[in-house]
């Protein structure tokens, strides 16, 4: 019988050190708790179960739904990342407007000089239909302008755009207290919807009812938000007199005050509340739907409203020399 001889340490397989598969010259004896490949410390990731690697952990992650809230909106409206955006892009374009009109227009307007004048961002970017002219014998005509000339943009533009400090405080002291809550509960993609066809709602109004006059101002979607809020409180059974008060006290501001656009404030109120039911009620299965549905029929309807009006001014006579 051949006798095998007893290992010696220079016979035996050398050990095999295991390493990190994304680092290959750091030893590790950690593994991976999904795949089992070893990792470093330095890729290590907690997860509910053990460590994973960067990978597993991604892989998981797209697996998973993410968490919605009671309207079907992201979890990630809690940041208020929509709202700080257009505070931001407000506060911006007043800065901007105030720097190309060398300091002016910040006060000096309606309210006893509270509210502030016009710049020429507003005069460019205003909601505007007709200019009024006023003849030599006292006789009155219109000429269109702006929108009713082409400059469809300012249906949009005009919801940036603010008259004077105080003006800009005010709304944005209110989207910031709407925009939050708003945000939290729908999500950053609904509640961005919400606010700018509000807006919009706003901005037509005022281009139909009152195109002579220049309207600029976010509280066409400010009103929008507060309908939004009553419905979505009302939908869960949360008190809704704080919003009521509030609300009521700004309509009557509204209508005292002179130079208010009322028209951008009821567009943009009537809009928030048709755009807060598609939003709050709906069953889950048919939301979405109804959402988007909702949506596209009030874009067509302010479409329509726009072309008709301004077809209408366009049919105006203008005297010769205009």
């Amino acid at each position: 019988m051949t006798q095998v001889p007893p290992a010696t340490p220079e016979s035996s397989p050398t050990p095999v050190v295991p390493v990190c598969y994304r680092h290959p010259k750091r030893e590790t004896y950690v593994r991976c708790a999904r795949c089992d490949r070893p990792i470093c410390p330095e890729c290590l990731n907690e997860a509910p179960v053990g460590y994973q690697c960067p990978e597993c952990v991604a892989s998981g992650r797209r697996s998973i739904r993410p968490t919605r809230t009671v309207f079907g909106g992201t979890t990630v409206g809690i940041h208020g990342y929509v709202t700080k955006t257009l505070v931001a892009i407000n506060v911006a374009v007043l800065v901007l407007a105030t720097a190309m009109a060398g300091g002016r227009g910040l006060f000096g307007g309606g309210l006893g000089g509270l509210i502030g004048g016009a710049t020429d961002l507003t005069e460019a970017g205003a909601v505007q239909g007709v200019d009024v002219y006023r003849t030599s014998s006292g006789q009155q005509f219109a000429v269109p302008a702006g929108i009713a000339d082409g400059e469809y943009y300012r249906l949009l533009t005009s919801m940036f755009l603010h008259y004077g400090l105080i003006h800009l405080a005010l709304n944005m002291w209110a989207l910031w207290v709407l925009g939050r809550e708003l945000e939290a509960r729908l999500g950053p993609l609904r509640f961005t919807v919400l606010y700018l066809v509000s807006g919009l709602g706003g901005s037509v109004a005022c281009y139909v009812f009152a195109p002579a006059a220049q309207a600029a101002g976010a509280s066409g979607a400010i009103y929008g938000l507060f309908a939004a809020l009553f419905i979505v409180f009302r939908r869960l059974q949360r008190d809704t007199s704080a919003i009521i008060t509030v609300l009521v006290i700004n309509l009557v501001f509204s209508f005292s005050v002179p130079g208010i656009s009322i028209e951008a404030h009821l567009g943009g109120l009537i809009t928030g509340a048709i755009l807060g039911v598609a939003l709050a009620y709906p069953p889950k299965a048919i939301r979405n739907r109804v959402l988007a549905g909702t949506v596209a029929a009030l874009l067509l309807l302010m479409a329509a409203a726009v072309i008709a009006q301004t077809a209408a001014i366009n049919a105006i006579a203008v005297p010769p020399g205009f």
